[in-house]
């Protein structure tokens, strides 16, 4: 099984991050756009787009360069594109008329003037400074995670990443409110001889960057598709009958789920139908309690003061109530109905023991019951008379003498089988 990017292409050249199918899932270049107008035709070379969509630090980070060479770039290709006071490495994720969408989406406009520019393909030489730098980016993490606690700045760098020259880092930090860092950058500049960019990011952001597998079993949406994080607060966990549950409700990156708001427009508007202010309604036994909403079954589930029974209502007989509660009249009962699950219940086998069914002395009954039938079973093709003149034969000659010779028979008769244990006496 492999993706879209990394099946192999014309030639026997692989496409995509060049694991010709290993990766599986896409998750060696996050966040890709599928090009879906890849097979269109270009009817004018001169309108086409000339712009391609480069991705960083497998896909976390992700820009627009202009090919002023018109250089023929396929996506999966290593190209130098311009950087700060250098030149950088990433990966082709988008090429053609798909890129102008893209632009569109993030508000990039094709005609930029600050818009950076490809250099060329990557070559050798430039992969070996890139890997070279992109080998300091683990212990540069651990490095300044422990001069911010010198400092005692109360902020938490998540990641660093290399320019392929070496000449730039970027910080990706956490915090709660504003830190001073103006001397947190002179140490960084003077222990890792690079020029530093602090930028800011939040929890949400810090996981899409790490990746990982969320409770559901898939790759985490942020770090494959996500890239609108919006505010989510335990109001949506109760509108969909959710226990508040921390630990179950909150993701990798300490917040709740973002994928509690994928349902809530839903919920709402299935919400829409149920009386309000029915929370408890009055009854002959007492106020029955509100527990839940089914939107499925149209139903509303209380509970009475004198059980722990839940009793289902549908919505009919609950503005029934509401209305008699309105004019003074208290009903007998609920009027819960009944659910009757249309799926067939399982029967549970019975429980028998088979130890001690079966013992030595039955099969040894079974098997002398067999031999007794097969020994009184006539012989077919031995004659009455052949068969009395040979018994008188054994009974003149004894025990010790050898029974009678077989009459010669026709080759094309059929074999008597000898009787089974069988023994003259």
């Amino acid at each position: 099984m492999s993706c879209t990017n990394c099946g192999t292409a014309g030639g026997g050249k692989p496409g995509g991050c060049k694991s010709n199918g290993g990766c599986s899932t896409g998750g060696c270049n996050r966040m890709n756009a599928h090009d879906w107008l890849q097979n269109l035709p270009i009817a004018d070379l001169d309108s086409s787009c000339k712009v391609v969509e480069v991705s960083f630090n497998n896909g976390s980070r992700k820009d627009f360069f202009r090919n002023i060479t018109l250089q023929q770039l396929e996506k999966g290709d290593l190209i130098s594109v311009e950087g700060v006071s250098g030149f950088d490495v990433g990966e082709v994720s988008l090429t053609g008329e798909i890129v102008r969408l893209q632009m569109k989406k993030r508000g990039v406009k094709e005609d930029h003037a600050d818009m950076k520019k490809v250099l060329r393909r990557s070559t050798d030489r430039d992969i070996d400074i890139w890997k070279q730098n992109k080998a300091r980016e683990p212990e540069a993490v651990i490095r300044s995670r422990a001069i911010t606690r010198q400092l005692r700045l109360d902020m938490k760098i998540s990641q660093v990443e290399m320019q392929a020259d070496g000449r730039k880092a970027t910080f990706f930090y956490i915090a709660e409110g504003r830190v001073d860092f103006r001397e947190l950058i002179k140490v960084y500049a003077s222990e890792f001889k690079v020029k530093v960019e602090m930028r800011q990011i939040g929890a949400r952001q810090e996981a899409g960057k790490v990746g990982g597998i969320g409770s559901c079993g898939r790759e985490l949406c942020c770090s494959t598709w996500l890239t609108d994080f919006k505010s989510v607060n335990t109001t949506a966990a109760r509108y969909q009958n959710l226990s508040i549950n921390q630990s179950k409700l909150s993701g990798q990156c300490g917040r709740l789920k973002c994928c509690l708001n994928y349902e809530l427009d839903t919920y709402l508007d299935a919400l829409q139908f149920f009386p309000d202010n029915c929370e408890t309604i009055q009854v002959a036994k007492g106020n029955a309690i509100l527990i839940k909403k089914d939107i499925f079954k149209n139903l509303m589930w209380y509970i009475l003061p004198d059980s722990n029974k839940q009793y289902p209502v549908t919505i009919e007989r609950v503005n029934k109530i509401k209305s008699q509660n309105q004019q003074g009249i208290i009903p007998d009962e609920l009027g819960a109905v009944e659910i009757t699950s249309s799926k067939p219940k399982e029967v549970e086998p019975e429980y028998v023991d088979l130890v001690g069914q079966i013992s030595l002395q039955t099969l040894e009954k079974a098997e002398r019951k067999r031999h007794q039938q097969h020994n009184q079973r006539p012989q077919r093709d031995q004659r009455p008379q052949q068969r009395q003149q040979g018994q008188g034969n054994q009974q003149q000659k004894g025990p010790q003498q050898n029974p009678p010779q077989q009459q010669r028979r026709n080759p094309n008769q059929q074999r008597p089988r000898p009787p089974f244990n069988r023994r003259d006496k």
